[in-house]
């Protein structure tokens, strides 16, 4: 599903995705991405907090359950070192850095700080049809030259944020616009998208 609003509309209120992470408690961009699904602010994202943000951003139920059984199934005990696995499989959102996978992108380092640099080779690589948006067909050459070799994990793990990305916040036109991925990477496009959604369910 693609959004039928203007991109210009979507983009109204997105934070700068640049920001490194400050000293003291304040969240890394990593982390602010992932905390948008923290639904109650605890530190702690449960599935159907995963789920009950899949659904806010515009997500069908299908993809909303799937994406919460796998981000959940594949990320949870990573970042719970030292703790026995949970059966609610619960992810910590400060340690969310730890569960980076391989394959991708290169946009967060190690700890979860946005790397600009990293951020404008997508587009300056891939974004050959236009300057500033990626096509299908560019996502997934992106996607296939960032694949290490026999990182399976990896490879699903970037296909499936990639493509979820992709299907929901492409254009009418089926393009991924460069200031739409940047706003994904901090979460406050998340957070945007469920605001202009609010009107409709009402």
């Amino acid at each position: 599903m693609a959004f039928s609003m203007p991109p210009e509309a979507l983009l109204e209120g997105v934070g700068d995705a640049g920001a490194a992470k400050p000293s003291g408690s304040e969240q890394s961009v990593l982390e602010k991405h992932v905390a948008f699904f923290d639904r109650n602010h605890d530190g702690i994202v449960y599935p159907w907090e995963t789920f009950e943000g899949f659904r806010a951003i515009g997500a069908g139920y299908l993809l909303s359950m799937t994406g919460a059984f796998l981000i959940h199934f594949a990320l949870s005990s990573k970042t719970r070192p030292g703790k026995y696995p949970s059966p609610f499989f619960p992810i910590e959102v400060k340690n969310i850095h730890l569960a980076k996978h391989g394959s991708d992108s290169g946009v967060y380092d190690s700890d979860g700080r946005f790397v600009s640099l990293k951020f404008e080779e997508i587009f300056r690589k891939f974004a050959r049809t236009h300057g500033n948006a990626l096509t299908s067909g560019e996502l997934m050459a992106m996607l296939k030259a960032n694949r290490e070799p026999q990182d399976y994990k990896g490879w699903i793990g970037s296909w499936t944020e990639w493509m979820t990305l992709y299907n929901l916040c492409k254009d009418n036109n089926g393009l991924l616009r460069k200031e739409i991925v940047k706003g994904v990477y901090d979460g406050s496009l998340f957070e945007r998208m469920e605001r202009d959604r609010k009107p409709h369910r009402k």
